[in-house]
């Protein structure tokens, strides 16, 4: 019994040092860490080329004409280069697209996290994420094939390319972004804070509502960010459906063309490489790069306010 009761000494060789344990963890720190400071190089080789390519065209063009011009036609004779045009399309899209997937998402997400039976949720939640998955090209003529004569149907009036059907389809491609981000955010809310609520009884609704959400504000918050990011990053659904006319409006029944629409028609044409109608794209390029900064910046903000930690 004595002998069956000692415990098993470990050789002291097995614990101590190990060259080759040692080599092996430190090629994995290495790798880690070189794997993100590639990320960060990478996203400052995009700044740096944009602003240089930027730079050499704010020589010819001052940047007062280039925010307060109403009028974008780089390519004509008689140029402009007033980016406002392509802001406001942009905006007007990105707009409607968030009056869809915001709402739709967020319910989406709170019947998931919070109603949904198990089985419901485990099969649903994959099904709207394949949503993330179909090409962006697939939804544009979506919009242009299916949406706009639906559209046209109630508005005879509306042309064949118009922002309001590129919205609507941008809308319901940004959904599983928003509602996967948020269900995951409350999914995170600790059990017990549902618990207190039904204890002083509320109902499932009003413990969804006034307690869940609140408390995953700031996942939330992210999720809405992500998705203002991505619509205004969209660009084959607005480049097929919107019309790529560059056109000063707010009226999402009017054809226009959004930033990255005017990029891809660009990069697509035969402008000769360093011509002034060729540096327009980086100009573009990086006032969508701050638009989309500036709204990651709020997200960043948000989060750090109002996280919660359990």
């Amino acid at each position: 019994m004595a002998e069956e009761s000692r415990t098993k000494i470990v050789p002291a060789g097995k614990l101590g040092y190990s060259f080759r344990r040692h080599l092996r963890e430190r090629f994995i720190e290495t790798f880690l860490f070189m794997s993100a400071v590639l990320s960060v190089a990478i996203m400052l080789a995009i700044i740096m080329m944009l602003v240089k390519e930027s730079f050499i065209f704010f020589q010819h063009v001052s940047i007062w004409d280039f925010l307060t011009d109403t009028q974008w036609t780089p390519l004509f004779d008689d140029a402009h280069y007033g980016i406002l045009p392509l802001v406001s399309g942009t905006v007007v899209s990105s707009f409607i697209a968030l009056l869809v997937a915001l709402p739709l998402g967020t319910i989406i997400a709170i019947y998931l996290s919070e109603f949904a039976p198990f089985t419901v949720r485990e099969v649903a939640k994959p099904f709207l994420e394949l949503l993330g998955g179909v090409p962006t090209v697939v939804y544009g003529y979506f919009a242009l094939l299916f949406v706009t004569p639906l559209l046209q149907a109630v508005y005879p009036e509306l042309p064949g390319f118009n922002l309001l059907s590129a919205g609507l389809v941008m809308g319901i491609m940004i959904i599983p972004y928003v509602s996967s981000m948020t269900e995951d955010a409350m999914r995170a809310v600790p059990m017990n804070l549902r618990e207190g609520s039904y204890a002083m009884g509320a109902t499932r609704f009003q413990t969804a509502i006034r307690v869940v959400m609140p408390a995953a504000f700031s996942g939330i918050a992210a999720a809405y960010i992500l998705g203002i990011s991505r619509a205004v990053g969209e660009t084959m659904v607005v480049a097929i459906a919107a019309g790529m006319q560059p056109n000063l409006t707010w009226n999402p029944m009017e054809p226009a063309a959004t930033i990255t629409a005017y990029i891809v028609q660009v990069s697509l044409g035969d402008l000769p490489h360093g011509s002034i109608g060729y540096q327009t794209i980086f100009a573009a390029g990086l006032t969508l790069l701050l638009i989309t900064l500036v709204f990651n910046i709020i997200g960043h903000v948000l989060r750090k306010r109002y996280r919660e930690i359990y």
